[in-house]
């Protein structure tokens, strides 16, 4: 799977960081690691497991450590660990460091910056930048949008009324996120990010029509920066030998990035209200996530018994993304 990096000088921007010690240009400094090394061993000089592809961070905690040692011993605990290379140090809380510290950095060539948030806030607010930059992603041809608060990847064939459709959702108060290509983030071992790639954002193609950019012919209340992927819905031509479900017992489930989403495929025809179809989708995955099922309660209704296989049956789809 391709590796991503994110710039320092963007860490920089986003956390508000003053630099204290800079040898080289942040912005030629690359982070590829989203883990997060908060030295404890490594003061004392056991460094047989350093991953030098980890920013560090430092708090009241290993300063009060280093404050116990002569500035002789700071200085070459210090020089020892930058000399593995990490990208950077990050002093938290504001706190002004030892000059030792400073003059190890500057014969490595380690940027030092300082943040006046509290160690476990920068730590959290790191994390989530580089989760979000260094998630593993995918892109792939749809339409994202957002329904009733739903993330919902429209998938299909070209020419199926994907964009067509959009559009009449945002008529009807719902947001465009992404349309013709869908970048795919996995933030964790569960959640996948939608967003559209930056170049193409908030235009859409209509055949017959052109390009129209959502943005500025909707309003911002009709776009969206981005959004998770709660359930992707594929539209199909209309097939009358084809069994579509009509009960919705099974969950079928298609894996993106190795993580499961809901999927079901909605079979196309003149007549068929789309818009209507993909918000009542929306509202019923809904329900589904809070444990309510239709099917079920329409069964007990009728006096049957819903198998316990059936209810825990969780199918693949076969549909290739």
């Amino acid at each position: 799977m391709q590796k991503f990096s994110i710039a320092l000088s963007k860490i920089i921007n986003e956390l508000s960081l003053t630099v204290l010690s800079q040898e080289k240009p942040t912005d030629e400094i690359l982070i590829t690691s989203n883990e997060i090394n908060r030295p404890g061993l490594e003061l004392t000089g056991f460094l047989d497991y350093f991953d030098n592809n980890r920013i560090m961070v430092m708090g009241n905690t290993e300063h009060a450590y280093l404050k116990k040692l002569s500035p002789e011993k700071r200085y070459d605990i210090m020089c020892k660990i930058f000399d593995l290379k990490p990208p950077a140090l990050i002093i938290s809380r504001g706190i002004k460091t030892y000059s030792e510290v400073l003059e190890a950095a500057h014969i490595n060539n380690i940027t030092v910056l300082s943040s006046g948030e509290s160690t476990s806030s920068l730590v959290g607010s790191l994390a989530a930048i580089l989760n979000s930059e260094l998630a593993p992603r995918i892109t792939r041809h749809g339409v994202f949008v957002e329904v009733y608060g739903e993330g919902i990847l429209l998938t299909g064939d070209s020419g199926i009324g994907k964009s067509e459709t959009a559009i009449e959702l945002v008529k009807r108060g719902h947001r465009l996120i992404a349309d013709d290509a869908v970048e795919i983030r996995k933030l964790s071992q569960k959640t996948l990010v939608g967003a559209s790639p930056e170049n193409i954002r908030h235009f859409i193609e209509l055949r017959g029509v052109g390009i129209i950019n959502a943005r500025r012919l909707f309003g911002m209340g009709a776009v969206k920066m981005s959004g998770n992927i709660d359930i992707v819905i594929n539209l199909e031509t209309w097939d009358s030998s084809k069994p579509y479900d009509r009960i919705g017992l099974e969950n079928q489930y298609i894996k993106l990035l190795d993580v499961e989403i809901p999927i079901l495929t909605v079979p196309v025809k003149p007549g068929r209200n789309l818009a209507v179809i993909i918000e009542t989708a929306a509202m019923n995955n809904r329900q589904k996530k809070m444990g309510y099922n239709a099917a079920y309660e329409l069964l007990s209704a009728l006096g049957m018994d819903v198998p316990k296989e059936v209810i825990e049956t969780k199918k693949e789809s076969d549909l290739d993304f």
